[in-house]
């Protein structure tokens, strides 16, 4: 006898198991539910053995035969391909789930390099661990990639499906660095959604609106967030450096410096952001209202700082009173940028305060640290804000430095 598929489904069930067998060696063992499954008996080392090839019709007649064909080469050279099986078996048991390969990637690489990490780690848990917690990452292809992001663009977040889509790249670029796979189910896969790049500028009604907003005792919104977006637009350094800030890095008496340590900052350096009058005086606030911790906004919810998605949803949530329309929390700082170039400061130096890289080879020997200009152009900026929110005592008449 030999197998064929209309042969293998006329196989119906019985009381007992039973098997029925090919020339070859090739078997199918029958359950009383039903359950066909691919078998083959040998002898290794005087005893006798059997090899489970998978079960049909998972494993189709010919991918049976190909099995068959491959664990007797192995016989053949003297090795047991029960035992090689086995080994397989455990390794595959012993291989990294989506759960666990996401806790090693927070854990040993996202944490400690990424000040976005409980971000990444959000969204994880929202969208990628309650789908594929389970599997092992190793199984994951791009068609589960895309279905999972379809599923997110279908109820009506396409921005989010982009951002799952860049964690999920990292994570299991991560894995493949590491080993863990052998081939990563992101690759050729595009952004779902196309995100037009924002140029919002707050004008100074819109600034004096919002001042006023963060101010206003009906605004349901914490003090640590609010003096968190006054000192973003102050010293116009980016969200995450501001929240993320600790007490460690300024100097507040000889030379009222900010210090933004290189892992905390976009491009890995070093910034030093001069404090003007008026971020003094914010710190001063803000200093009453961490207290003893060693960040300057901390959570009440844990040990850290407030996060970059808390700001976000509360200035939403605030907008009405704000009065700043679909302004965010980034705007903020493109805001500063914008108004420090209408009062004359020099691109150059707005760079310089916005730690942007700068390519060439002339960036790389330019080690002066700029700290006077940005002094200069922070202090004009300062200036002009108290001007806008309407401040009874300007701290200091506008300086333009130019370069």
């Amino acid at each position: 006898m030999r197998f064929t598929d209309r042969l293998i489904a006329a196989l119906r069930p019985k009381l007992r198991r039973y098997e029925v067998w090919e020339e070859g060696g090739l078997g199918l063992r029958v359950t009383p539910r039903g359950v066909k499954t691919w078998t083959w008996y040998y002898h290794h080392e005087g005893l006798s053995r059997r090899l489970t090839l998978g079960p049909y019709p998972t494993v189709p007649l010919a991918d049976a035969r190909i099995k068959l064909a491959d664990a007797r080469k192995l016989l053949q050279t003297g090795v047991d391909p029960g035992a090689v099986q086995i080994g397989r078996n455990r390794a595959e048991r012993a291989a990294a789930t989506v759960s666990e390969l996401a806790e090693a990637y927070l854990e040993k690489w996202a944490r400690p390099r990424k000040r976005s990490a409980a971000e990444d780690e959000r969204i994880l848990r929202k969208d990628v661990l309650p789908t594929w917690g389970r599997r092992k990452a190793a199984d994951i292809a791009r068609r589960d990639v895309l279905n999972l992001l379809d599923r997110i663009v279908e109820r009506g977040a396409p921005i989010a499906a982009n951002r799952t889509l860049a964690v999920v790249r990292r994570m299991f670029g991560w894995a493949l660095s590491r080993d863990i796979i052998t081939v990563t189910p992101c690759s050729a896969i595009r952004a779902p959604s196309k995100e037009a790049r924002r140029d919002r500028v707050l004008s100074p009604d819109e600034i004096s609106a919002l001042w006023r907003g963060l101010d206003s005792p009906d605004l349901g919104m914490s003090k640590q967030i609010r003096l968190a977006l006054k000192l973003s637009l102050a010293t116009a350094q980016r969200r995450g450096e501001v929240i993320n800030a600790e007490w460690a890095e300024f100097d507040l008496t000889s030379e009222k410096i900010w210090t933004i340590p290189g892992e905390k900052s976009k491009n890995g350096m070093p910034h030093r952001v001069p404090l003007s009058r008026l971020a003094l005086a914010l710190l001063s606030e803000i200093k009453a209202v961490s207290a003893s911790s060693r960040w300057l906004f901390p959570s009440t919810r844990g040990l850290g700082a407030i996060t970059g998605p808390a700001v976000d949803h509360a200035m939403r949530k605030g907008r009405a009173i704000l009065g700043i329309g679909d302004a965010t929390p980034h705007d903020l700082r493109r805001s500063a940028a914008s108004h420090m170039t209408s009062i004359g400061i020099n691109r150059l130096v707005v760079s310089k305060i916005l730690n942007h890289a700068e390519p060439g080879v002339t960036a790389v020997y330019d080690r002066h640290s700029y700290d006077a200009e940005k002094w200069s152009a922070l202090t004009a900026w300062n200036v002009r804000l108290e001007e806008i929110i309407g401040a009874e005592q300007p701290v200091a008449k506008v300086v333009s430095f130019s370069r």
